[in-house]
């Protein structure tokens, strides 16, 4: 089954899709039918740079023959009503991090999907990538042992061009801060292999350093269902910019993803190392990465549509991320 895919916004985010189609169109697995943006430029440069077709209105390209597919790529305060028209005219799609501004929209965004009878995944390819797929793997197989400690550190950089954008980095436009923009990866990554959170207590501020209106520096300290405890830190402000680390201490092993790069250590054993791993987009250049995890997740929606299942990256599953999100917020007391 060959699936076509259609592409909704064409700004920064567009470039990582545009390569992990192209891979996979190759292979045959998927048609690219084109992109809509509002934007005249942007649709321009799209044309030019990835030699494919564009479309005035996203009515023309929700009505192209052969599509099945769409990647919701705009700001996050616009993928509901984009969902809303996408699952009601029948397709597909994949929405970029994070679902949207809110958990109430993220959950009528959900529903959405559901009413149109369509699979709505979401965009976290760190899931996907080879160091994480193996510690899940691990942990699934109880290699791990008892889950007690676990943490997550976020302490990236963005520049004064990141913020050039009108309205980026405001709660207007993106709904958060380093939280729901940038740590939000690796919180869900996190989530995804610990499981739900119970309680969360934390911290979050603006740190002053731009005009705008959101929290660039937060941590907290969490407790799992599962018993563990953890905390988390994060921030955008950290100049030159690190990679993301998450760390988790079990009764049998310990496990360190810094990046991509996973560190097992198990008894007195020297550590096992998987996948060294490639940048990861955490400096004043967002998307200093490899497209690889991008080309896994698009190839898990195709197996998913092919097989008539839900993927495994379904947008309900971002929900615990956002209700994290927004309960660390509302227990700081932190008001933009």
């Amino acid at each position: 089954m060959t699936i076509g895919v259609g592409v909704i916004g064409l700004g920064m985010a567009v470039t990582p899709h545009m390569l992990a189609l192209r891979d996979l169109a190759q292979a045959g697995r998927l048609r690219i039918i084109g992109g809509h943006a509002p934007s005249t430029a942007r649709r321009d440069a799209f044309a030019v740079r990835w030699s494919a077709p564009v479309f005035d209105t996203l009515d023309a390209l929700l009505a192209a023959p052969g599509l099945d597919l769409v990647l919701i790529l705009a700001p996050p305060g616009e993928h509901l009503p984009l969902a809303e028209k996408v699952a009601a005219a029948g397709k597909h799609m994949i929405v970029e991090k994070p679902l949207e501004r809110t958990l109430a929209r993220a959950d009528a965004l959900v529903a959405a999907a559901d009413r149109g009878g369509v699979h709505a995944a979401v965009c976290f390819q760190h899931r996907f990538r080879p160091g994480a797929l193996e510690l899940a793997r691990r942990l699934r197989a109880d290699e791990l042992g008892r889950p007690l400690s676990a943490s997550a550190s976020i302490r990236w950089w963005r520049d004064a061009n990141y913020f050039a954008q009108p309205g980026r980095g405001t709660m207007l436009r993106d709904g958060g801060g380093v939280l729901l923009t940038q740590a939000i990866h690796t919180m869900d990554l996190l989530l995804h292999l610990m499981g739900p959170v119970r309680d969360v207590a934390g911290f979050a501020m603006n740190a002053g350093l731009r005009a705008n209106d959101t929290e660039d520096v937060a941590a907290a300290a969490i407790r799992f269902e599962n018993g563990a405890l953890g905390v988390v830190d994060a921030t955008s402000v950290a100049r030159p910019g690190f990679p993301e680390r998450i760390e988790i201490a079990g009764t049998n092993a310990s496990a360190v993803l810094i990046g991509n790069r996973l560190e097992w250590y198990a008894g007195d054993n020297p550590p096992e190392v998987i996948d060294p791993g490639t940048g990861t987009g955490g400096g004043a250049d967002p998307m200093a990465f490899d497209h690889g995890p991008h080309r896994a997740l698009i190839a898990e929606m195709i197996d998913a549509i092919s097989d008539g299942r839900a993927p495994s990256n379904d947008a309900r599953s971002a929900l615990p991320v956002q209700r994290l999100i927004e309960s660390w917020l509302s227990v700081a007391g932190f008001r933009p």
